[in-house]
């Protein structure tokens, strides 16, 4: 038997909701949505678990303040030590009130760039990577939901193409993998 993608169109995100409800509940692992935008409350019915981008964002934001105090201490103390009205700055601590601004902006700098190319990368959208979307519609006004044999060991594709026609389903196309 060959491994066959089902791909149902929903016209309203409600309806697909609801959809998707019936078939979890069936028993049925729907892979993937496709949305022109995000549908709350979609991903705990089809199983999507939280994220831990938050934890990536930190680690960006310290690698940032990490970077700006390394780069303070090395050009106010140990390469251009500044001797300001005969009073020489020679411990960092002394330095530190008055760039906490640009300590500041620095991490969200780079947790900013970070968490850009973190999307990017994560969701295969840099330049060069193919894109993945099965309906140009999904960008505009349809949802698509994603359903694979090969997740569904105790569903054919007759079965599961069933389901979805009990559903209030706009259009289903099948394709091979």
């Amino acid at each position: 038997m060959a491994n066959k993608v089902i791909y149902a169109v929903y016209e309203d995100p409600e309806l697909l909701k609801s959809a998707a409800r019936k078939l979890v509940t069936a028993g049925v692992k729907v892979r993937d949505v496709f949305s022109p935008f995000p549908v709350h409350g979609l991903d705990p019915i089809i199983g999507i678990k939280r994220t831990r981008i938050a934890i990536a964002s930190f680690m960006f934001g310290i690698t940032g303040t990490s970077l700006a105090l390394l780069g303070m201490y090395y050009m106010m103390i140990y390469d251009w030590p500044m001797n300001i009205g005969g009073k020489p700055n020679n411990y960092f601590y002394q330095n530190l009130p008055a760039f906490i601004p640009v300590t500041f902006e620095f991490t969200v700098l780079c947790a900013a760039h970070g968490m850009a190319l973190t999307y990017l990368i994560r969701n295969k959208t840099l330049p060069g990577m193919p894109a993945r979307n099965p309906d140009p519609r999904s960008t505009d006004d349809k949802f698509i939901m994603e359903l694979r044999t090969e997740d569904n060991h105790g569903h054919s594709a007759e079965a599961m193409t069933s389901m979805l026609r009990e559903t209030t389903v706009f259009e289903i196309n099948e394709r091979q993998c």
